[in-house]
């Protein structure tokens, strides 16, 4: 999130049954006007729970915060923070906030260490000033840097190969070392490859500039890119294209609201892989888009980008355990299809001039 020194408040009321309030939590969510957090957000609010946004919406947008209040301001604000965790008396924080292009970070990393490190002290502090104990905690798979094994599991080396895995592995360091000295509890939740929308048409990927492949190649097939480039094609995989772990975002949420109510039983803190365990390649990617939109888009070959592991699946066999929680049968396909449909509904928003 970049610096911002204003306050607003949009108030979206939730119905919230009054039978219902002693089992409904009020929840602080950093970054719900993002891309996974607005998922999150929403279906906190059809849960029933009270929802507080605070995103400076630099890549989030107005229009994606569908429960609850948002709050448009910077965590690096320890005046807004204060005032923010003192009007809200939380039960739970769900932390999205933070950087998320992994090239951007191998170019500019300090960016990456003061927004998603830093920012994460800044909003541990809070918490514990304000007797808030339960944190869930949105990290990624980049932490585990050049895994070694065809599933990576939770006690896999720690040993991220770019500024961004590093200061996502710096702030859970943070989280358990702040709950080992307070009375704090915690899930991290270490995401491997988002992507999809949700299925209403409401809300998916659409802040800055498309970074990841299956937006960028549905955004190929619109022809909103002229071509759709592979980084590298001679990787130590099947096809020489690296090899993603993709997961559809409304099951992502599904797993935010298990883990909040997993903390709520007054259970110990927790780090989970949210995975499919089963892996993509780029190329295979690719095929799955040309599929599903029935497009021959163009395709260009170049060279690798630093910082890109060739390999990345998750065992999921620790969240499937804890929480309880089951994959949806969500193939490639139905992912690809989601976002696809989308980007179509955004470009047809911008030729109409709405927003």
């Amino acid at each position: 999130m970049a610096a911002a020194n204003h306050l607003h408040c949009y108030n979206q009321p939730v119905k919230i049954n009054a039978s219902d309030n002693n089992s409904k939590a009020r929840v602080l969510v950093t970054g719900g006007a993002g891309y996974i957090g607005s998922h999150v957000v929403k279906q906190l609010g059809e849960a029933g729970h009270g929802v507080t946004v605070l995103d400076n919406l630099s890549t989030g947008r107005r229009e994606a915060v569908l429960s609850g209040e948002l709050i448009v301001g910077d965590l690096g604000d320890y005046t807004l923070l204060d005032s923010v965790f003192r009007q809200g008396q939380f039960d739970a924080v769900m932390h999205f906030a933070g950087s998320i292009v992994v090239p951007e970070s191998v170019t500019d990393p300090l960016k990456y260490y003061s927004n998603n490190t830093a920012n994460t002290l800044k909003l541990l502090s809070a918490c514990l000033r304000h007797d808030v104990n339960r944190f869930i905690f949105s990290s990624t798979a980049a932490v585990y840097g050049m895994a070694d094994k065809a599933l990576v599991s939770e006690e896999a080396p720690l040993a991220p190969i770019n500024p961004y895995g590093a200061s996502k592995l710096m702030s859970e360091r943070m989280i358990m070392d702040a709950a080992a000295a307070h009375p704090l509890n915690y899930v991290i939740l270490r995401y491997f490859n988002v992507a999809g929308a949700e299925s209403g048409g409401r809300l998916g990927q659409s802040g800055g500039v498309a970074t990841h492949l299956i937006r960028l190649a549905s955004q190929t097939v619109l022809g909103m890119q002229p071509a759709l480039t592979i980084f590298g094609e001679d990787y130590p995989t099947p096809d020489g294209t690296c090899i993603r772990d993709y997961v559809h975002v409304e099951d992502l949420a599904e797993a935010h609201l298990q883990a909040l109510a997993f903390l709520r039983r007054g259970s110990e803190s927790a780090v989970l892989n949210f995975g499919y365990g089963r892996g993509h390649s780029v190329r295979e990617v690719i095929e799955a888009v040309k599929r599903v939109s029935g497009v021959d888009i163009a395709v260009r070959l170049g060279t690798r980008r630093p910082g890109d592991p060739a390999q990345l699946v998750a065992s999921n066999a620790k969240i499937k355990a804890t929480l309880s929680w089951q994959p949806r049968s969500t193939s490639l396909d139905e992912i690809v299809r989601s976002a696809l449909a989308w980007e179509k509904r955004l470009r047809e928003k911008s030729a109409s001039g709405s927003s």
